[in-house]
């Protein structure tokens, strides 16, 4: 009986951590999206929070405010998750977006913390290269 009830609890710990999957609300405006992927983010869910950007992504394409936004928690879950170089080449891809002729109708706050994130992923990558030089030089 007491491994039963050490299962039953161990069962129900686990299946309350996993990751639900995403339902997407019928007729769900970009804003709806984004503060259910908003969501999904604090509780540290972010496979499902990239889903329902993608999905912002997929269902609103002429939505500059809302891709741009989309975008950037994209980018900024995968610096997150300690995936520089992926972090680094989706928030280059975000600020190329600011080059059009129309980017000043694009929200500016994306492109400002686009900028800052990518100077913080550049001193992390500058430091592990001094950390690597100086483990090579005391091996020689």
């Amino acid at each position: 009986m007491k491994i039963f009830f050490i299962f039953y609890f161990s069962f129900l710990f686990f299946s309350s951590c996993a990751s639900k999957p995403v339902v997407v609300p019928p007729y769900a405006t970009a804003e709806k999206l984004i503060q259910l992927a908003q969501e999904e983010s604090d509780n540290d869910r972010y496979d499902n929070a990239l889903e329902y950007y993608r999905t912002v992504i997929d269902m609103y394409p002429f939505r500059i405010d809302s891709i741009c936004a989309a975008e950037y928690e994209i980018a900024f879950i995968h610096y997150k998750q300690k995936k520089y170089g992926q972090a680094k080449e989706e928030m280059n891809q975000l600020l190329a977006r600011y080059e059009n002729i129309e980017a000043e109708t694009y929200p500016a706050q994306y492109k400002i913390l686009a900028g800052i994130v990518l100077k913080k992923i550049e001193e992390k990558e500058n430091k592990d290269r001094l950390r690597r030089k100086v483990l090579d030089e005391s091996k020689s």
